[in-house]
């Protein structure tokens, strides 16, 4: 671990009911890791992008280290392979931790600007990619029904 870049936690200022409180509504359970590195030793994310280290995010969440955690673009970069969860040992749903962590930051203002990007075209569109009558006629030529073209029940419940 590199000193010069690690940060000291201020214990006084750590909220411990905040934490818990946050623990349980992101799932998970992470407050049984014995931190055995199993989740990033499986991650194949974290071979190529060393920023994203799911025991790093775990342990920066216990540590109360939450408005960092959710304003950071690591926490994105979660492929949602369920690598991690499927080889740990002590059963952590880590995946489903980290999507609720995305949905946190989103729910909090933190989601970045592609995602963001993405969600005002469904809210407008109703979809990410928006279909006409040349995807019915594909459709219609593969045997399948049409789709309608606009998707207001999405609009409404994006509301």
């Amino acid at each position: 671990m590199n000193t010069e870049s690690a940060e000291i936690i201020d214990l006084e200022s750590y909220d411990r009911e905040k934490t818990k409180e946050l623990l349980g509504q992101l799932g998970g359970d992470v407050s049984s890791c014995f931190m055995c590195r199993t989740c990033t030793a499986s991650c194949p994310i974290s071979v190529v992008d060393s920023r994203f280290n799911p025991l790093r995010i775990i342990r920066m969440i216990l540590y109360g280290l939450i408005d960092e955690v959710l304003s950071s673009d690591f926490v994105w970069l979660c492929s949602s392979c369920y690598s991690c969860q499927e080889r740990c040992p002590q059963g952590i749903r880590i995946t489903d931790f980290m999507t609720n962590l995305k949905n946190m930051a989103v729910q909090q203002g933190y989601a970045p600007a592609g995602v963001k990007a993405q969600m005002d075209i469904i809210r407008d569109a109703g979809r990410i990619y928006p279909l006409d009558d040349f995807d019915n006629k594909k459709r219609a030529k593969a045997g399948l029904p049409s789709l309608p073209t606009s998707c207001d029940v999405v609009k409404k419940l994006l509301e």
